[in-house]
């Protein structure tokens, strides 16, 4: 199954220092039966998409709670075995949230699919976002503006190979 784990920069250098994306249980987003019903779709590309974009929305709630992180959204495509991945219908709280999971155990970064990591252009909006969220998950129709003009941004594509240049730790 592949999942998007939400990370934030320094939590991708990390996790490239220690090999692995935290020791577990990891909160992701992937293809659930919630997320299918959400976001009313049969096309796997699109799916997958949504789920990505449900990490994306939570590596933008991880970069408001570290003010120093570099304002990005990274998001880790990993695949694990299905059975690595259980549904987590809101870890708690009233709302569920469409595709979340948790995943056991450490998850190895050498099963890494791909990162997306949005583009030094988009820091300014993620910026923004980060420090709008409280007040848009509050009601306030501004502040979600502001949010959403951080989803505008296409996180970019990159290869396992490449987290070295994108953590600053040489090629």
């Amino acid at each position: 199954m592949r999942v998007y784990v939400p990370v934030t920069l320094p939590g991708l250098a990390e996790a490239h220092k220690t090999g692995e994306l935290g020791s577990g249980p990891l909160v992701a987003y992937a293809v659930t039966p919630a997320l299918r019903e959400w976001y009313v779709s049969e096309d796997m590309e699109e799916l997958e998409y949504a789920a990505l974009g449900q990490a994306a929305l939570a590596s933008l709630r991880l970069l408001a709670a570290d003010a120093d992180a570099p304002r990005r959204r990274v998001v880790v495509a990993v695949d694990v075995p299905d059975r690595a991945a259980v549904a987590d219908p809101g870890s708690g709280s009233d709302q569920a949230v469409p595709g979340e999971v948790r995943v056991a155990g450490p998850v190895p970064l050498a099963k890494a699919a791909s990162v997306h990591v949005d583009a030094d252009d988009a820091e300014e909006d993620v910026a923004a976002a980060a420090g709008a969220l409280a007040a848009a998950d509050g009601g306030d129709g501004d502040a979600q503006s502001v949010v959403d003009g951080a989803e505008e941004h296409e996180l970019l594509w990159f290869a396992r190979q490449e987290i070295p240049s994108l953590v600053g730790s040489g090629g």
